[in-house]
């Protein structure tokens, strides 16, 4: 094929969940049968990279400086929930079972990976957990060793003798599984089963 079509081809294998035949099927699809689609698709991603940045008081993303979470004023702001990405987020979303405020943290600690707390937004963590009126932290990270020594690490880091309800969201979620993989049925089931942690 063309060096263009080859770059396009690589460009679009290096996105999530695409491999080497779904990457060649959509470049194919773009530049063969809807080419006409080219200039709006380009024009989004432009204006999404120009646009799109993270919510300064939580993490999600936004085209103002508070995305429309943070921004609404009926949400509980004494309830917190803190979760890995902006996935997990949009997921627990979508369940209708959460009526309070997020943190983002980009991702959990992995040293193994080279992840630790300097790499995550565990500085605005630390800077909403000392001030406010928090209740209820709700830890809503995987269920895998990188996500169990997270919650460890933001409950001894930042809520340790306070006075506020730590709750882990109940484990309806398959073992090493993401929340952004669950049915709003279970979702909603793990957040009202949350448990002291």
């Amino acid at each position: 094929m063309t060096p263009h079509f080859e770059k396009l081809h690589q460009c679009l294998k290096r996105l999530p969940g695409l491999g080497y035949r779904s990457a060649e099927r959509l470049a194919l699809h773009l530049l063969v049968e809807k080419p006409d689609r080219l200039p709006e698709l380009a024009e989004a991603l432009r204006a999404a990279g120009e646009n799109v940045r993270r919510c300064r008081e939580c993490g999600n993303l936004c085209e103002d400086t508070l995305c429309a979470v943070c921004a609404d004023a009926r949400r509980d702001r004494s309830h917190l929930c803190i979760v890995e990405s902006v996935p997990d987020l949009l997921a627990i979303e979508r369940s209708s079972a959460f009526r309070g405020v997020y943190h983002v943290l980009h991702g959990k600690l992995s040293p193994i990976n080279n992840i630790g707390p300097e790499q995550l937004n565990m500085d605005r963590l630390e800077a909403r957990c000392a001030v406010g009126d928090l209740r209820e932290v709700t830890l809503a990270m995987s269920n895998d060793i990188e996500g169990e020594a997270t919650c460890h690490y933001i409950q001894d880091s930042f809520l340790k003798g306070r006075e506020v309800r730590v709750t882990r969201i109940g484990f309806g979620l398959p073992s090493g599984g993401g929340i952004v993989f669950a049915d709003a049925t279970t979702l909603r089931s793990a957040l009202e089963g949350r448990r002291e942690y």
